[in-house]
């Protein structure tokens, strides 16, 4: 009898498992590469980089059915060096992102470390989010359409799809005692698609950036020459931005535009940036993609009058050797001007010149 009683746990275990319909599904991606630049500080380099077309990573997802439409979900996201192995973003276990929370008919509400709206809405119509990953994002990702960084102790929903719209919301807690506002975060976006066309809208405040999130700030290893000093004496960064794309058979062709405002960023006045991103791509073939966009960067230093300003040109070819890894080769050339002396192409080490031009070729592959 204790014999039958113990042979029928498993199975018992078993119904409760399928009654409940959870599923947990193991993913990630690996994109390891070569990457030449002409200038880092004086001097080209040689690197073995990870995760620059998309970022090298491996996670949790997984869902319980709760009956009458809704549902548990989590995901948990690590990202990881794919040369050393070295965890990342900040060494953090589930840096890329780590949340629970409950999907209904109307949306989903959930609680953790999570995207911004920017992110959701703006960079899939973006060349970053498109096709060239964290070296096409725009200088120095002042915007954080590259998602520059993620967002803790946020609560977040995004609505369900009405006919093409989605919308959403995020409020991150800051955590100061008495201080309900201080070092939070909160941000909005909305979303339409149908057929060949997609638009986007999102905004985004950041309150003390250079504390309540890892953006790119100085360090005693990396200066971010682009805006690294106003974002240090921000009293809040400030996105706003649109966007747009249109599929013409194998051309598809995007624009976006965002206005970034590094409150009280200099002596107490703000500092501006303006973006405006023009790409294309063409699907030669199933497996050959040739992608490309320019970039341009202007600011407004109001302390100053300081007018900084940013071209960047990139490209990228891409050849698909199945339907989960794929080869490219790619190239960003960025070009300083007005009252900016130094290029910094997102992820490079600043240029000791007006000008810095990165080469990489890489391989991706998708579990």
């Amino acid at each position: 009898m204790k014999c039958a009683v113990l042979f029928a746990i498993p199975f018992s275990l078993c119904a409760s498992a399928a009654m409940a319909q959870s599923s947990v599904t193991l993913y990630g991606i690996i994109d390891n590469g070569v990457t030449y630049a002409t200038n880092q500080g004086g001097a080209h380099s040689w690197q073995a980089v990870s995760g620059v077309v998309a970022g090298s990573r491996w996670g949790f997802t997984g869902t319980e059915d709760l009956g009458a439409g809704m549902k548990a979900i989590f995901t948990l996201e690590n990202g990881f060096d794919g040369f050393t192995g070295q965890a990342g973003p900040g060494g953090r276990e589930f840096g890329r992102q780590a949340f629970t929370g409950l999907s209904t008919p109307y949306g989903t509400l959930t609680m953790g470390r999570q995207y911004d709206l920017v992110v959701d809405y703006i960079q899939p119509v973006s060349s970053n989010g498109r096709w060239g990953g964290w070296y096409f994002s725009h200088p120095e990702d002042v915007d954080n359409t590259g998602s520059g960084f993620r967002v803790n102790n946020s609560v977040k929903f995004a609505s369900a799809n009405y006919g093409g719209f989605t919308f959403g919301g995020l409020y991150s807690f800051g955590g100061v005692p008495g201080r309900f506002t201080e070092n939070s975060v909160w941000s909005v976006g909305a979303g339409f698609a149908n057929g060949p066309i997609q638009l986007a809208a999102a905004y985004l405040d950041v309150r003390n950036p250079s504390v309540s999130v890892d953006g790119y700030v100085n360090t005693a290893t990396f200066t971010n020459v682009i805006y690294g000093s106003y974002l240090m004496q921000a009293s809040s960064q400030r996105v706003a931005a649109i966007a747009g794309s249109y599929v013409f058979g194998n051309l598809k062709a995007l624009m976006n535009l965002s206005h970034t405002v590094f409150v009280s960023g200099d002596a107490g006045q703000d500092v501006v940036f303006n973006n405006v991103e023009a790409g294309a791509s063409y699907q030669f073939s199933p497996a050959f993609i040739v992608s490309g966009s320019y970039d341009f960067l202007g600011g407004k230093d109001h302390a100053t009058s300081k007018q900084p300003k940013y071209h960047q040109f990139n490209f990228i070819a891409d050849y698909l050797l199945s339907k989960r890894t794929d080869t490219y080769v790619m190239a960003v050339y960025q070009r300083a001007g007005g009252g900016a002396t130094q290029a910094q192409i997102t992820g490079f080490n600043a240029s000791s010149s007006a000008s810095q031009l990165g080469v990489r070729a890489g391989l991706r592959h998708t579990f």
